[in-house]
């Protein structure tokens, strides 16, 4: 965030210094206030181009094994340009490496899901799925396996079986 911050503040500076010298070249020929407006407009290209290239370099820079499941898009009425293409600002992603499977339940697995935020914290999670079934559960406590693998503590939800984490989390590696 602070490296945007500057990366912002330096093209503001950069625009109005290539105005200023265009300015003096043409001997004040320029109206005076394009100097901050070249400003201003630089600044806000810059924003804008962050946060329509975050997705994109985050998953770049992803570690191998990571599949992203789901993004989400937003629109805000403070960021107008928005409501013409909405940018990523989070999206979860299943760990395929982390995959762990009971031999006894093979449709039924434990994966990692990272959670990636434009603003926030990457959080990794683990989470149960039954593939067979098209059903979740938290990992919360750890989980207790009885006699057949079956699972003896989980709060198990339907989830629809078009579910793109779900899909992701069943794919075979």
């Amino acid at each position: 965030m602070f490296f945007e911050l500057i990366g912002t503040i330096v093209a503001g500076a950069a625009a109005a210094l290539i105005v200023w010298a265009v300015n003096r070249t043409l001997k004040g020929r320029l109206p005076k206030w394009l100097v901050p407006a070249a400003a201003g407009a630089a600044m806000l290209l810059a924003t804008i181009s962050s946060e329509y290239g975050w997705y994109g370099r985050t998953t770049a820079n992803m570690p191998q094994g990571l599949v992203v499941a789901q993004t989400v898009e937003e629109q805000a009425f403070y960021r107008p340009w928005t409501y013409a293409r909405p940018f990523v600002s989070r999206f979860v992603a299943v760990d395929q490496a982390s995959l762990r499977t009971h031999p006894e339940q093979p449709a039924r697995r434990i994966v990692d899901l990272v959670f990636y935020g434009r603003w926030a914290r990457t959080a990794k999670v683990p989470m149960l799925f039954d593939c067979a079934t098209a059903q979740r559960a938290d990992v919360v406590d750890g989980i207790e396996f009885g006699t057949g693998g079956d699972v003896l503590n989980a709060d198990w939800r339907a989830v629809a079986a078009d579910d793109p984490v779900l899909k992701a989390a069943c794919e075979e590696v």
